[in-house]
């Protein structure tokens, strides 16, 4: 009796056509021999198939502000041949969008006579069409699971010619061309056969679906399995037995059940896993894989099923896993794969990308509008990540009944079908941001729909939005520092900085586990570095144009000094996101968009890594990890800046969503210089620490009297080895008397007299009230204190539209305003009462304090320059230091400094200009 399953690999050369007039299957190619060549596993780029991309190339993606490519004189040089570059996404090497056919002669031995023959593709982008010689088998168009076809009819042994017709138009099944299953944004819309490419030939009476369902309760898995029977055979013997997936594993009894068969029957068998079972979460992943034997007089077929003991519940507002309470921090992945332009298919590549997040504190992955291949769920098993995946659309008419309506079902249940065992999978949603006029009325039935089918995950409407009574759990927006459109009225760009506030008025009024959608969404400026990392099919041409226009504008010596301090900018908002959402008692989780950069809409640099999971330069894995990861102390600190007359005090908690409650925990909290000295510390009282988050530890109160000069202090909390500080800032209240006021005029409006002054000597601060800067020279440009949310282009335009000031703290105009080269929170007042000065005009100019503008544009911009006037000096200030200065801690202190350096001798501006320089900054004359 032959035990044996059958593989052939059919990896390797294909013959291969490109299609573009559609015409090969009237013409039947099937039957002809095909004279180019490709090699699979591997798109038609990787082989270098396809067109150049030119100004004509039918991209699949919305526009929306990147339209302006095709009329922007600017951009005419990137429209021109031989030249073309496009800034809103990367630029594939080839470009296809249409039918290719791909044809393998193949020679079936003679032991595969009476056998099931099946073609198994694992990955097709996307719809495939298969023949075999010249008799058609059929088609197949699901995104997220393999292409199995069933060719024992067609295969006798001897010698067949196999040809498979992939399309990657989209036709009638439309997921939306934004979607990351198909998008040129991301993973490019690429034609290909990827993974492993095989015939597999089993008995004709053999295992198909196998469902397993883990019981932790009652400690049994029930196995559900499908048997085919394609012979004249009616009995058979079922065996199962389960053993542990690790060294020393144990193995556990076999089960054996006598089966009489029709053509095809479902068998459901309840295993007992023994007295102590091992349960699988993201501390202990543990896993077993169940062995099913089936045998009868066609033979013996074997499956083996990874799976693990786990249970994943909403209970109330937050997610439990076996019964203990989790927190999700999670990160997007949008199908970002640069050198292939596709995911990939081997395990290894996918732990690389979980322990990246997992050493940056996170516990959970999103795949964003498509699901990934097998290999990314064996992963997640492994590491214990746990997993929502979509079934692969983004759409603005769902529910309208297009055909895509009854495809997302197929593609869900074929998503649950092949992914669904695995323990790491328990999320699903049809996909991203759903709309149109019955998209409610539709998501509701989905979901009823799925949580009937599969009960082995929790499912909700769409990532984003809409909120439906049937739901699971709720994944929205609301949670976020700045959201969509919010533009200078977000918490973090109209609120002064303080670590108080919460969302609690979202969690209260939500009945079910609320996930915050898509948080964070923070830029950085690009790193020209990165690009000699593009050596695949997808290329930086959108960073070529960002780095031409830096050259242009004379600062490309800038660039790296603009990554790292927009770096540590970004990832001051990134803390200040999570940490809220963390401050918040009874929240589920977040998902950050992103943890690494996401390449297309316009190009979204917000990861603080780039699009291959490499670190930047500007925050360590285990800096962020302080804020973001399994055990957070938090303060509630009402302000950031302080006189040195006030008391800092600061309520602390902590969120801790480690294995096991912290016992006999002793808090303890510091407050250092920036040269590391200990300013003062403290203990808080012994306590238990529960899993859970609000968890009060207890307040700190420290006096300041003791600073006598202008300096940052760091909070530093510390339980047990976690840790988590606060940036904060003491300015004394009584400064040192200015000696020679005398020496200088203070004005907020530059007239004649003032200018009559400047040119006889006089040495001016000209600060201005926010609304005085042309619009040619800055007064446009939407300045606030957080770095750009997105990007600029896609959003059309959203404020703000600067990444931070980059300066040099020791400039003598800075001593009494101790700053680093980048913003930090002392900032926020500087920044939410000024306008960017563009000094492209003038252009020795070297200012105090520079504004990174965002890459699209590059302009040269300050917010504070000084420079030689007639025979006088002036320090221009684009920071308003007039209106409500007794209110404005940081402005007065600011203020005094600038006073200080004028009446030093270190006040010796070196840029000249004239008068007409400054006046035509100015709205006003």
């Amino acid at each position: 009796m032959d035990t044996t399953q059958k593989h052939m690999d059919l990896s390797g050369e294909w013959s291969f056509a490109i299609d573009s007039l559609n015409v090969g299957e009237n013409e039947n190619w099937f039957s002809k021999d095909l004279t180019d060549i490709v090699k699979l596993p591997a798109s038609m780029a990787e082989n270098g198939k396809g067109n150049d991309v030119t100004v004509n190339t039918n991209w699949t993606g919305n526009m929306w502000n990147d339209s302006l490519w095709y009329k922007d004189p600017k951009m005419k040089k990137y429209r021109q041949k031989g030249n073309i570059k496009v800034p809103f996404w990367l630029t594939p090497v080839k470009d296809y969008k249409g039918a290719a056919w791909y044809q393998k002669s193949v020679t079936i031995p003679e032991d595969w006579n009476n056998k099931k023959i099946n073609l198994h593709l694992e990955r097709v982008h996307w719809e495939s069409t298969v023949w075999v010689d010249d008799k058609k088998v059929g088609m197949q168009n699901t995104l997220a699971t393999s292409h199995d076809y069933d060719l024992t009819e067609f295969l006798t042994a001897r010698n067949h010619a196999i040809s498979i017709r992939v399309d990657n138009r989209v036709k009638d099944i439309n997921v939306g061309i934004d979607a990351h299953s198909i998008s040129d944004n991301t993973q490019s819309n690429w034609n290909g056969i990827v993974g492993d490419i095989e015939l597999r030939a089993t008995p004709k009476l053999s295992l198909s679906l196998v469902k397993l369902y883990p019981d932790v309760s009652n400690k049994t898995v029930k196995v559900v399995a499908q048997i085919e029977n394609y012979s004249e055979n009616s009995n058979a013997t079922l065996m199962l037995q389960a053993k542990e997936k690790s060294i020393d594993a144990e193995v556990l009894g076999e089960v054996k059940k006598e089966i009489k068969l029709n053509s095809n029957n479902e068998i459901e068998v309840v295993y007992d896993m023994g007295d102590n079972p091992k349960l699988w979460d993201e501390f202990n992943p543990n896993l077993y894989e169940m062995q099913l034997t089936l045998k009868s007089d066609e033979g013996t077929d074997t499956k083996t099923i990874d799976f693990g003991m786990r249970e994943f519940k909403a209970d109330g507002t937050v997610f439990k896993v076996n019964g203990r309470p989790i927190y999700l921090r999670g990160t997007l992945e949008c199908a970002i794969f640069p050198k292939t332009g596709y995911p990939p298919t081997d395990v290894d590549s996918w732990k690389r990308i979980y322990k990246i997040i997992q050493a940056h504190g996170l516990n959970h992955m999103r795949f964003h509008s498509w699901c990934p291949p097998e290999s990314a769920f064996e992963a997640a098993d492994e590491m214990g990540v746990y997993i929502q995946a979509e079934a692969s659309a983004w759409l603005a008419n769902l529910g309208d009944g297009t055909p895509v309506d009854k495809w997302l079902y197929k593609e869900g249940e074929a998503i649950i079908n092949a992914y669904g065992n695995h323990p790491s999978f328990v999320m699903m949603t049809y996909g991203n941001e759903p709309s149109g006029k019955y998209h409610k009325e539709y998501l509701t039935k989905y979901v009823d729909y799925f949580k009937d089918f599969d009960n082995r995950r929790l499912y909700t409407s769409g990532a984003g939005y809409p909120y439906l009574d049937n739901m699971d759990y709720y994944n929205h927006r609301g949670p976020r520092i700045q959201g969509w459109n919010e533009n200078l009225k977000s918490v973090i760009n109209a609120k002064p900085p303080q670590t108080e506030f919460d969302w609690s008025k979202f969690i209260d009024k939500t009945p079910m586990p609320y996930v915050s959608h898509e948080m964070g969404q923070w830029c950085v400026y690009p790193n020209f570095k990165e690009m000699a990392k593009y050596t695949g099919v997808l290329k930086p041409k959108n960073f070529k144009i960002f780095k031409e226009s830096l050259e242009e504008n004379g600062m490309e010596k800038l660039a790296d000094s603009f990554l790292l301090a927009s770096g540590k900018l970004q990832t001051l908002c990134y803390k200040a996101d999570i940490e809220a959402a963390l401050r918040t008692k009874g929240m589920a989780g977040f998902q950050l968009l992103d943890l690494h950069d996401f390449p297309g809409q316009g190009t979204a640099l917000v990861g603080v890594l780039d699009a291959f999971w490499d670190e930047k330069g500007y925050v360590s894995p285990e800096e962020f990890k302080n804020f973001s990861g399994t055990t957070v102390p938090l303060a509630r600190l009402a302000k950031r800046t302080f006189k040195n007359t006030d008391t800092l005090s600061a309520e602390i908690e902590i969120a801790h969503f480690g294995k096991e409650a912290l016992k006999n925990a002793i808090p303890k909290w510091t407050l250092t210089k920036s040269n590391g000295s200990v300013f003062s510390k403290g203990e808080l009282k012994t306590v238990d620490i529960p899993i859970g988050n609000g968890i009060k530890l207890g307040a700190i109160n420290q006096h300041l009297i003791a600073i006598d000069n202008p300096q940052k202090l760091i909070l530093n909390v510390m339980v047990n080895e976690f840790k988590n500080s606060w940036d904060i800032w003491v300015y004394p209240n009584q400064k040192a008397s200015i000696n020679n006021k005398s020496g200088y005029k203070v004005i907020s409006k530059l007239d004649a007299n003032t200018l009559a002054y400047l040119n006889n000597g006089g040495n001016v601060l000209l600060n201005i009230t926010k609304g005085d800067i042309k619009s040619e020279y800055g007064g446009d440009i939407g300045i606030g204190f957080s770095s750009i949310f997105w990007n600029t282009s896609w959003t059309k335009e959203q404020k703000p539209h600067t990444l931070g000031v980059l300066c040099n703290p020791e400039h003598p105009a800075l001593t009494h305003f101790p700053t680093e080269y980048h913003s930090n929170w002392q900032w926020w007042d500087a920044m939410s009462h000024s306008n960017v000065i563009i000094f492209d005009d003038l252009p020795n100019l070297q200012p105090i304090i520079r504004v990174i503008d965002d890459w699209f544009k590059n302009r040269k911009t300050a917010l504070l320059f000084e420079a030689q006037v007639g025979q006088g000096k002036l320090i221009f200030s684009g920071i308003d230091l007039h209106t409500n200065i007794e209110n404005r801690l940081e402005a007065k202190q600011l203020l005094y400094s600038l006073q200080s350096y004028m009446e030093s001798d270190d006040f010796k501006p070196k840029t000249i200009l004239n008068t007409n320089h400054i006046q035509n900054l100015l709205n006003y004359k």
